[in-house]
């Protein structure tokens, strides 16, 4: 594969209502979109998840677009032969920055899979046709919670629900769902690192309402901590952020500091690698669910395909575009009557964005000049 065209494009879409976690309470989603086109015409899409600020990684939109334009895309354009194995491979030869790799990975392999003929579940491995729909519920007051999960669960139809917590607003919260709701809603936490160790006695009270797990107590980095937390806990204990490479994935499980893992791909650095951990989870019995970043369809379908892999047991933060967005730039993500997403089956990752509404999204476009050298010849050296 050739590239003559690559693109990054900023897009900025209102959010339906603000997204509050303990961290950070986002009004608008802000996404880098990685546009290019290969010598046969065909035009490949990914998103970068990085955030415009280093609220839950230390990487952000701008750090992403100068480690895509100064050293991934050149990189690529140096392959002989473009593909997104071939990159990943390359990508090991530069520090850190994996929501740029994993954007850049994506829009490869969308492009790749649409001249293979193939679908991104195909590819990866998807054993499913469609995956179970899961929401995840933002920080609000006490008075609007249980409107917003019934909403979820009854006319919406997910078939799980997670509640963003903080220290003030977790045991009560849980409790007003679970009476309301009863024990049989599959229900989880997730803290986003903002609490302490000291803190357990507190985070102990969780385990009477029968959690399917709680998402990320501690900091990020504080591994014996949540081995030591899953000690005093009966609820399991999962982890995100810690988790950015497969060696991450197995570390956290030999010390006991996860229970089960959350999979970003683009935490991970791409689909790629998200699949290598779903395959090393598997290995060691490990329960495993697609994470979400509030991801535009092309990163939302995309997750969806990822998910239909046989080892993904927990229902992920699949859900709706319109539980996010009034307007996408993709034909919509759509739960069924029933509580389902369809698996795209298209070729790539299945769907590309709408021009009028990409057009509408879009902030900024930067095109990336593709040396002379590399159009003239029959490959990229």
């Amino acid at each position: 594969m050739r590239l003559t065209e690559v693109e990054l494009r900023r897009v900025r879409l209102p959010l339906v209502t603000p997204f509050r976690t303990s961290r950070y309470t986002e009004d608008w989603k802000h996404a880098l979109l990685v546009r290019l086109r290969t010598e046969e015409g065909v035009v490949g899409w990914g998103e970068c998840v990085a955030m415009e600020v280093d609220v839950y990684s230390p990487e952000t939109i701008d750090d992403a677009v100068k480690m895509l334009r100064g050293t991934l895309i050149p990189m690529v354009l140096e392959m002989e032969s473009v593909t997104a194995e071939g990159a990943k491979e390359a990508f090991t030869r530069a520090e850190g920055h994996p929501m740029a790799k994993a954007a850049l990975e994506m829009a490869l392999l969308d492009a790749q899979l649409r001249l293979d003929h193939r679908s991104l579940a195909e590819y990866l491995g998807a054993k499913r046709t469609r995956v179970e729909a899961g929401v995840s519920v933002g920080i609000m007051p006490e008075k609007d919670l249980i409107d917003t999960v019934r909403r979820y669960l009854v006319e919406e139809r997910y078939r799980r629900i997670k509640l963003k917590i903080e220290p003030g607003w977790d045991v009560e919260p849980v409790r007003l769902v679970r009476d309301t709701f009863g024990s049989r809603v599959p229900l989880q936490v997730d803290g986003n690192g903002a609490y302490k160790l000291d803190d357990a006695q507190h985070l102990a009270e969780l385990d009477r309402y029968d959690l399917l797990m709680i998402e990320q107590p501690l900091a990020a980095d504080d591994l014996d901590g949540h081995a030591k937390l899953a000690r005093e806990l009966t609820t399991p204990i999962c982890l995100d952020e810690p988790i950015t490479c497969t060696a991450d994935a197995i570390e956290a499980i030999d010390r006991g500091a996860a229970a089960i893992i959350n999979i970003k791909p683009g935490r991970v650095g791409g689909y790629l690698e998200a699949r290598e951990i779903h395959r090393v989870c598997a290995e060691r019995d490990v329960p495993v669910w697609v994470g979400g970043m509030v991801e535009t369809g092309l990163g939302r379908w995309a997750n969806v395909a990822l998910a239909a892999l046989p080892h993904f047991t927990l229902v992920g933060d699949l859900s709706a575009s319109e539980r996010f967005f009034t307007r996408d730039i993709t034909p919509p993500v759509v739960v069924d009557r029933d509580g389902y997403i369809q698996v795209p089956d298209k070729p790539g990752i299945g769907v590309e964005p709408d021009p009028a509404a990409l057009d509408e999204a879009t902030e900024d476009v930067d095109q990336i000049d593709v040396p002379a050298r590399v159009l003239a010849t029959g490959h990229s050296r």
